[in-house]
């Protein structure tokens, strides 16, 4: 059975990143620990590694992707005998997409309305 591969959270508070490279392409045997991407943070790049084992069946998210949420599938593995045809196609790929391409203007405008006020700002 296919396995998704999911953006994990490399720190505490991390709620997105970008897929920096992927260290793996489709079709490769991975192991257990092999380091399968290099991920960056608002604070460092790190390597992300295989909990499992399996055949990169379907990269879902390209390289170089930013804005990617935590848990968003990332690719699948697949296991013996499983052909990559087997793995499911990439529906999370288009809502990732669209939200990095969304205006930045857009994204600071939403950012800032859910901002709390500070005691400053409600003197007149």
């Amino acid at each position: 059975m296919a396995t998704e591969i999911l953006m994990p959270a490399l720190s505490p508070t991390m709620e997105e990143g970008t897929l920096a490279k992927w260290l793996v392409k489709e079709g490769d045997a991975v192991k257990s620990g092999q380091i399968l991407a290099e991920i960056e943070t608002d604070k460092a790049t790190m390597e992300f590694e295989a909990v499992d084992e399996g055949v990169v069946g379907r990269i879902l998210v390209a390289e170089g992707t930013a804005g990617v949420k935590v848990n968003t599938p990332i690719a699948v593995l697949v296991e013996d005998g499983e052909t990559v045809s087997d793995a499911p196609k990439p529906a999370a790929v288009a809502a990732v997409a669209a939200a990095a391409e969304e205006p930045a203007s857009w994204r600071m405008t939403r950012r800032s309305l859910s901002a709390p006020k500070m005691a400053s700002q409600d003197r007149t």
